[in-house]
């Protein structure tokens, strides 16, 4: 099983201050030195920053604009046909420019002013109990850097794109930031690393690849969805399942494949009741207990 971390490209502080970014031997930048350059420079930024200082401002390109740009005009027909109402109203709200690249501070002004919400800088990948413990302060660390122009539909790893279109317009979103919350309360009550794990489980099922019904027609609410141009248009041909805590909590999954299985909601009620429910009352015991009653004749 390929797990949610090695999506990101490990970051390598130098002792001269320099920075190198590793990329997959098949991401579409690993032989473009000024790509891997940029990649360096941005997570920089974000590696020297410091808590409480303003968030670092990216000079972005016109090649980092023109993939926003793109992103943004493919993605835009595709969420109102397949994004949940709540995300819609919330993309609305926000009202992010969709002609240049946001800077994270802007993100953070417009989700902050509905639900709290403020990003912070990450060079790359953050810890599990960093990431997720920051939720339950209203705190989500997102990166800064953009994908390889060559492919502006397509990332191996998430970007900006997948960090602001997808989770960021949904932090706006008021029943989903309350979610990531309850998220980050669980997590900073978790001491047992399998419960962290199957608590993250949950949370890809969920916040990052969920689904849920509505109007009659399964619509997204996940991240990992709203973000993707080519995944967003097959999920309705994945196994959708109904929400079950216990097969999320301890199914393997690939993350260099369109999900094949997905669990679905029935309502924006019934998420919040079912996983809205087991984050806030998740402890280190709550993975045996679930087994414990599935096992239970």
């Amino acid at each position: 099983m390929l797990e949610e971390g090695q999506l990101y490209s490990p970051v390598e502080e130098h002792d001269d201050g320099t920075v190198t970014v590793h990329l997959a031997p098949n991401h579409p930048g690993v032989a473009d030195a000024a790509y891997l350059a940029r990649r360096a420079q941005i997570a920089r930024l974000a590696l020297t920053w410091r808590p409480g200082e303003p968030v670092p401002v990216v000079d972005y390109t016109d090649a980092e604009h023109e993939v926003w740009r793109a992103v943004c005009r493919e993605l835009t027909a595709k969420h109102r046909r397949l994004a949940h109402s709540a995300y819609l109203e919330a993309w609305a709200a926000v009202d992010l420019p969709t002609d240049r690249v946001p800077q994270l501070a802007e993100v953070s002004e417009r989700v902050g002013a509905r639900t709290g919400f403020t990003f912070d800088p990450a060079p790359g990948l953050v810890p599990l109990r960093q990431f997720y413990g920051a939720l339950a302060d209203r705190t989500f660390h997102s990166t800064q850097y953009l994908r390889h122009p060559s492919q502006p539909l397509y990332t191996p790893e998430p970007d900006l794109v997948h960090e602001v279109i997808g989770h960021g317009v949904s932090l706006a979103a008021p029943p989903i930031a309350e979610l990531h919350r309850l998220t980050g309360e669980a997590a900073r009550r978790l001491h047992d690393e399998d419960a962290l794990r199957f608590l993250a489980k949950v949370f890809w099922f969920t916040c990052e690849f969920g689904v849920i019904a509505e109007g009659g027609e399964l619509r997204c609410y996940g991240a990992g969805l709203l973000s993707s141009y080519g995944e967003i248009e097959e999920f309705r041909r994945a196994d959708v399942r109904p929400l079950d805590l216990l097969e999320m909590g301890t199914a393997d999954y690939d993350i260099t494949h369109f999900q094949p299985v997905l669990y679905r909601a029935d309502s924006l009620a019934h998420l919040m009741d079912v996983v809205g429910g087991f984050f806030a009352t998740m402890d280190d015991e709550t993975p045996a207990r679930l087994r414990g009653a599935r096992a239970a004749p």
